[in-house]
C-alpha cells in the first residue's frame, strides 16, 4: 500500500540518520551534544540511586539507539548490555567506544556480570526486543504476530531485585534535538506469570513503536524464529 511504501522510505531515511548519529555520538564534542537533549523523568533514576537500588534500563532497539545512551549518559551513569559484533574490527571499534561512554559494557551472555552490576545498585541499559530462540524464550505476540521472546527479564529484576525503568529516545523534527523519556518504574514486576510479564513488556514496547514507527529498527528480522508449521516471513 501507499502507506506502508511511505513507512518504508521514511524508515530508511531514519536508518541513514542513524549511521550519522552513531559517529556523532562516538566522536562528537560534549557541548555541542548537550543542546540537543530534551528530556524528561530523570527523577526515577535519581530517586533509585538514592535508595540504593539497581536499575534494569528497559529500553528497545531504535534507530536512535546510539545518540541516546550518549546523551543519557551525559546526565546519568549507567552500563550497557550489548551483543559482540561478527566482525572483529567493527567490535574493536564499538567496544572501546562504548567503554569510554557509559560505565561499563556488559556482554550480552555475560549474565553473571549483568546480576552482579545490578545488585550493586548500578544502572544497566537494556532491550529484550530482538528475536530470541534460546531456552528461555517463548512465542509472545508483537504487533499481533507471534514473536520469539526472551523471559530473562523477569527473572533478572527478581534475582538482582531491580527496578525495571523504561527509557526511550525520540528524534525530533526539525532538527529539534532528541526527547529523552524515562519511566516510573514498573509496578508490580516481577509477577510470578513469565509469559504475563513478557506479553506485558512487548505492550508496552508496542505503545512506544506506534508514537514513531519510522524510526524503530525493523531492519532486525524481528520474526526470524517462527513457532512449528509455520511458514518463514523471511
Amino acid at each position: 500500500s501507499q502507506q506502508q511504501t511511505q513507512l518504508l522510505r521514511e524508515h530508511f531515511i531514519s536508518l541513514g540518520k542513524g549511521i550519522i548519529e552513531t559517529a556523532l555520538c562516538w566522536w562528537g564534542n560534549e557541548n555541542s551534544l548537550h543542546r540537543l537533549i530534551t528530556i524528561t523523568g530523570i527523577e526515577h533514576l535519581d530517586q533509585a540511586a538514592e535508595k540504593g537500588k539497581g536499575v534494569l534500563l528497559l529500553s528497545a532497539h531504535f534507530t536512535t539507539l546510539e545518540i541516546g545512551g550518549r546523551l543519557l549518559a551525559s546526565r546519568h551513569p549507567f552500563q550497557v548490555l550489548y551483543r559482540k559484533h561478527k566482525n572483529p574490527v567493527f567490535e574493536y571499534v564499538m567496544h572501546n567506544a562504548r567503554q569510554r561512554r557509559f560505565t561499563k559494557a556488559i556482554s550480552r551472555n555475560n549474565t553473571r556480570a549483568l546480576i552482579s552490576s545490578l545488585s550493586n545498585a548500578n544502572a544497566v541499559w537494556y532491550a529484550p526486543d530482538q528475536n530470541d530462540a534460546g531456552a528461555n524464550s517463548q512465542f509472545i505476540p508483537f504487533f499481533d504476530i507471534l514473536a520469539s521472546t526472551t523471559t530473562a527479564t523477569s527473572r533478572i529484576a527478581k534475582i538482582s531485585r531491580a527496578l525495571v525503568i523504561p527509557f526511550f529516545q525520540i528524534r525530533l523534527p526539525e532538527n529539534k534535538g532528541y526527547l529523552l523519556t524515562i519511566c516510573p518504574p514498573l509496578e508490580n514486576f516481577p509477577s510470578e506469570d513469565l509469559h504475563q510479564d513478557t506479553a506485558r513488556i512487548n505492550r508496552l514496547l508496542e505503545r512506544v513503536i506506534k508514537e514513531h514507527p519510522e524510526q524503530y529498527l525493523w531492519a532486525h528480522r524481528r520474526f526470524r524464529t517462527r513457532p512449528d508449521h509455520a511458514p518463514p516471513l523471511y
